[in-house]
């Protein structure tokens, strides 16, 4: 198992997720279309180049938000998670681009008992989402119900 147990966090604490991963065309367009988003800013490249800012199609920042939370499951909730609570306070500062290579750190950001579970805890992680020219494009806030470590 590679996650934590609630006990084995700290506040502060700071996860460097090995995992990255460059985005491609396939993967904005799947994703797009699989969740029913007709966005033209995800799916048409000549409105893209000649009637936005970016030039360009961008990443569908739910996919850049899933994506965010999933590389940094290995190194933290992995098989010692029951469910993620929330997110709060999500932001995508920059846009992401097909090609972009995506990098992932996580913060331990509180700690908390559960009032109504005594067999978990409450841990909120910060996770932020960088480009391979170390931009900020993604940040957010996640709530997640820990096991305790088996007695």
């Amino acid at each position: 198992m590679a996650g934590l147990y609630f006990e084995e966090f700290e506040v502060g604490m700071t996860f460097n997720h090995a995992i990255r991963r460059t985005l491609t065309e396939t993967d904005n367009v799947l994703f797009t279309t699989m969740t029913h988003n007709p966005a033209r800013l995800h799916l048409d490249e000549e409105y893209c180049k000649n009637e936005t800012e970016f030039g360009q199609r961008i990443v569908n920042s739910s996919f850049t938000l899933a994506l965010m939370v999933g590389i940094s499951v290995h190194d933290t909730t992995l098989g010692t998670t029951v469910a993620n609570l929330g997110w709060d306070d999500v932001r995508f500062p920059l846009p992401v681009f097909h090609g972009d290579t995506i990098r992932v750190e996580t913060e331990v950001a509180e700690i908390r008992e559960s009032k109504s579970r005594p067999n978990n805890g409450i841990i909120i992680f910060e996770h932020r989402a960088y480009n391979q020219h170390e931009k900020l494009v993604a940040i957010c806030k996640r709530s997640g119900l820990m096991l305790r470590k088996p007695k």
